[in-house]
């Protein structure tokens, strides 16, 4: 962990006498399983104590009409996940690389207790990082601690979600921005892993243009009465404008890396865009398992 602390420190130093004290204190590593090849060694997280355990608080809001909301009257879907799936939460939920997310929906908790955050965004500086992956890793194991969770497809562009939760076509945001905004729709409960998803549907012509006619903030205001924790899985920073819309609607933004992919200068670049306030911390995606041999698996050994 302590190159990728220092590459940060640097980040976050050099920039105009800019620092982020805050983001070295949540970066978090997210390990990729290997498809082909056995479980490699991982190191363990990197932390001084125990992380305590935050119990769910579902609380019954009320729509602005007066009505109960009810997200469970949502159509459910069946999901397609195999085996060597890198959503490991379902996958491969003993394994070290599940319980790096479960150490990072335990730090989303705690910030929880000290500041309103129920919207979260989840972006990256350039494309092919990995924060499709890690938003649908740490939505579900959200959704494990019991609590209400809604995954959004935010990516209008080049959706990937739903195909890594196995699911073919489906109507989304991009259908319900169009459409004249009066029925909540295209909200569907992922059996299995307990938590909704609102996919993005087919690309739309004019992506910008919808997210800032006004009804995605009227939505997200509904929504934030229906559900404990919502992740808006977002376009990359640069160099599309989307992601400034989304940052409006959020409360705050986990900003993902991928190790040999993301260059300093870009990683950099990403964290001025993001306003420091909100920014929660960085994840970095793919990173090398070679460091000491410390544990293979987190499943108990058999006896």
């Amino acid at each position: 962990m302590s190159r990728i602390f220092d590459a940060l420190q640097r980040s976050g130093t050099e920039q105009s006498g800019v620092e982020y004290p805050d983001l070295i204190s949540v970066v978090t590593e997210v390990f990729e399983r290997e498809k082909n090849s056995a479980p490699q060694a991982l190191a363990p997280v990197a932390t001084e104590t125990e992380s305590p355990s935050f119990e769910s608080s579902i609380s019954e809001e009320r729509l602005t009409d007066g009505s109960v909301s009810q997200p469970s009257e949502f159509p459910s879907l069946n999901i397609s996940v195999g085996p060597m799936s890198r959503l490991v939460f379902l996958s491969a939920p003993d394994s070290l690389p599940a319980e790096k997310f479960r150490f990072l929906g335990v730090r989303l908790r705690q910030f929880q207790q000290s500041k309103s955050l129920k919207r979260v965004l989840i972006t990256s500086t350039i494309p092919q990082e990995g924060k499709s992956l890690v938003s649908a890793n740490l939505a579900g194991v959200l959704a494990l601690r019991k609590q209400r969770v809604l995954l959004i497809e935010g990516d209008l562009r080049r959706p990937t979600l739903a195909q890594q939760f196995g699911l073919g076509r489906l109507a989304g945001l991009g259908e319900w921005l169009q459409g004249d905004g009066r029925k909540l729709t295209n909200l569907y409960r992922l059996d299995g892993p307990d938590l909704w998803l609102m996919p993005a549907g087919d690309p739309p012509a004019n992506p910008l243009e919808l997210m800032q006619s006004g009804k995605l903030s009227r939505l997200m205001e509904q929504l934030s009465s229906m559900f404990d924790w919502i992740l808006v899985d977002s376009p990359p920073l640069l160099p599309l404008a989307d992601t400034t819309v989304w940052a409006r609607l959020t409360e705050g933004t986990l900003l993902v890396a991928r190790e040999g992919k993301t260059e300093r200068a870009m990683l950099q670049r990403g964290l001025e865009l993001v306003k420091k306030s909100e920014l929660l911390g960085v994840v970095m995606n793919g990173t090398n398992a070679n460091h000491d041999n410390y544990y293979q698996s987190y499943s108990p050994r058999p006896k």
